[in-house]
Order: structure tokens, then sequence, then C-alpha cells
């Protein structure tokens, strides 16, 4: 947000007929900053996009794209008009976890482009959580007003079949990038760790003990990547304030900072062992060919984390010892899943592709 207090205006002018590209974006959350990129990398030649956007300058430098300011409904509606599709972009958009106030915002923006005779294409996406009753019967009335869906994970096409749409599902388009070779044997171990509530002082305890022993028994550096940037980079202080920091690992640890998905993978090309807990921290560490060690605190993570091939704990289970986690850390570090896993998951993007093909001509 400006310093005025005012959302900052679009410096790139929409083209008529363009296709509104709607997500998370700019939002300073490497994740959808990644979904955005693999989207725009898919588009038929051609296609004019129109992205929705928070920080529309970064998007705007970033890709020449054209943006609207996205937390106004208002001017996105007023957009919209002029465009000729919309295209609900990767991830989980469709949800009442944020808010239901949020699911209201896509279901407003699916209904405009139906009653303005816009196809309505939802790519990628992520279905649920979906706890409220009535997150559930809009929804079921909002997925049959689609052209066209391809769902990112099984989880998400088994929700949408029980409120009656049956479509397709690949994997998450980010695994559509192009992947690095890895160069992180003997290198520092990266953490991609959020706030959640499923940790306490001593969930949080154990967690940072294992890797205190793990640094500590392999003299390893430990690196903190923040990837949601207003959410991520205070969780470091936080944990020094709350004294579960061991002095050891402390001392080994340092924080940076990734404006963009590429250089995250560089950071992580040169990892001995990536522990993630984002999804698209664990995604884009394996593209980058590091040994990876999932931390799920949401379904989709775990999901991921399953079909890819790697070692995972549920945070929503009771957290083991750290001997346990050391064990099964160490395991991994050095270790990377090879190149089959990695061929399989972006092949199972190639329906998200051919979905954004009834954008051409």
């Amino acid at each position: 947000m400006a310093s005025d207090g005012k959302l900052p205006c679009s410096c790139a002018a929409p083209v008529s007929g363009s296709v509104l590209l709607c997500g998370y974006y700019g939002e300073h959350n490497l994740g959808d900053d990644a979904l955005l990129e693999s989207l725009l990398g898919q588009l038929p030649a051609g296609v004019s996009p129109l992205v929705t956007a928070f920080d529309q300058r970064a998007v705007e430098q970033r890709h020449g794209v054209a943006t609207v300011q996205r937390r106004s409904l208002r001017a996105v509606l007023a957009a919209q008009r002029h465009c000729r599709a919309l295209v609900l972009g990767g991830g989980s958009l469709l949800q009442d976890s944020t808010s239901f106030r949020s699911l209201l915002y896509y279901g407003a923006l699916i209904v405009a482009a139906r009653l303005q005779g816009q196809p309505v294409l939802l790519w990628a996406q992520g279905l649920g959580p979906l706890r409220r009753k009535g997150s559930r019967l809009l929804v079921r009335l909002l997925l049959p007003l689609a052209t066209a869906i391809s769902w990112r994970d099984a989880a998400s096409a088994r929700l949408a079949r029980q409120l009656g749409c049956v479509a397709p599902h690949g994997a998450d388009a980010v695994w559509a990038l192009e992947p690095l070779p890895w160069l992180g044997r003997g290198g520092p171990i990266v953490v991609c760790w959020r706030p959640t509530p499923l940790l306490d002082s001593r969930g949080w305890s154990v967690l940072l003990e294992a890797l205190n022993q793990l640094a500590e028994q392999q003299d390893r550096q430990v690196l903190w990547l923040p990837f949601h940037g207003p959410q991520d980079e205070p969780l470091l202080p936080q944990l020094e304030r709350m004294g579960v920091l061991p002095p050891g690992l402390q001392h080994r640890s340092r924080q940076l900072r990734a404006a963009q998905p590429s250089e995250a993978m560089a950071v992580f090309r040169s990892a001995g062992l990536v522990v993630a807990m984002r999804l698209h921290a664990l995604i884009l560490a394996a593209l980058s060919g590091s040994p990876v060690a999932a931390l799920s605190y949401d379904p989709k993570v775990q999901a991921c984390a399953l079909e890819f091939g790697c070692g995972c704990t549920d945070l929503d289970d009771p957290l083991p010892a750290a001997a346990p986690l050391v064990e099964a850390w160490g395991e991994a570090l050095d270790r990377p899943a090879g190149l089959e896993p990695l061929a399989q998951m972006r092949q199972a993007t190639a329906l998200h592709r051919q979905l954004l093909q009834r954008l051409g001509g």
C-alpha cells in the first residue's frame, strides 16, 4: 500500500479484449508469483493478459503486463467488462479458510463473467477447504458456471465430485517451470517455515532442536528463506523472543530475502536440504534438484509430498521427539529425489496448458 494510504494505480493500460487473470498476485508471496509466471508462460500466442495484482508496479515491471488493483472488487469488475474471458489462475481461490468474503469475491467475478457472456476457466485450481455449509452451497452453484476446469490435485477433484462437478486433475502448475541442476552437496540447510496455530512453544522447540542437532552434526549453516514476506519474515525474530531457539542454531542461522521465484531457486540449488512448510517452496526446491523434506500445515502440502515421494511430517498429528526428525532429515540430506519423480510431476501439468488453448484464436 502506498504511504498515503491509497491503493497504487496501474501504470499499464489494459487492452480491449484482454483475458482477465485473477489470483493472489502481487502480494509478495513467492508461491503465487511462481503460479503467475507459469500461467503467463502457458498462454497461447496473441492472448493479451490483464492481471489482478496488489503491488501492481512490481507485477508490471517484472512481466510487462497490464494490471488492475486486486483488492478493489469495483475496479476489477469495471475492468472485466472490457475483457473477453476470465481465468482463475492457480492456487486455492474457492475456499473459506481465508474468509467467506474472499469466496464471495471470486464468486462475484464468475457470475459477472457469465452474465457478460464470457467463458470462465478454472486453471490448475485447488478446491477448499470449505468449512461452512454456506460455502459448500455457494461453490456447488458456482462450479457449473465454469466453461472448463483443471484441478491441481486429486483431493480437489474428489471434493468437486462430491459437489456434483467432474473434471480432471493434474499437478500444481508451478511444476511446469524449468528445472535447474543441483549444485548443493555439502551445502546449507534451508528452511521455508511459516507461522501456524498448529505449533505451540513446545512444538516449535521440538522442530528447532531437531534442526539444531542436524546442523551441528553435519556442520551446516541454516538459511531461513521467507516465502510470504509479510507473514514469514517475523517468524525467526519471534522464535528468538520466545526463547525456543537453541543458542547453537541461533549462531548458525541467517535470514535471506528473495524478491522472485528465480532467486529462491538459486538458493535451493545450492542447498544440502530444504525443509519446506510452504507448498511452493517444496515444489521450487524440488525443481532446483535439491533434497527436500516437508512439514505439512495443510493437507495440500502432505498431498504434494506424497505424490512426489519425499518425507513429510504432518503438523496436525502429535510431533515425535527430536531424534526421529533428525534421523529422517539426515537421511534426506545431500540425497536428491532424482529425475523420474520430477518428470512425472511435470508431465502431470500438461492438461493445464491444454485448458488454456481454449483462449486461442
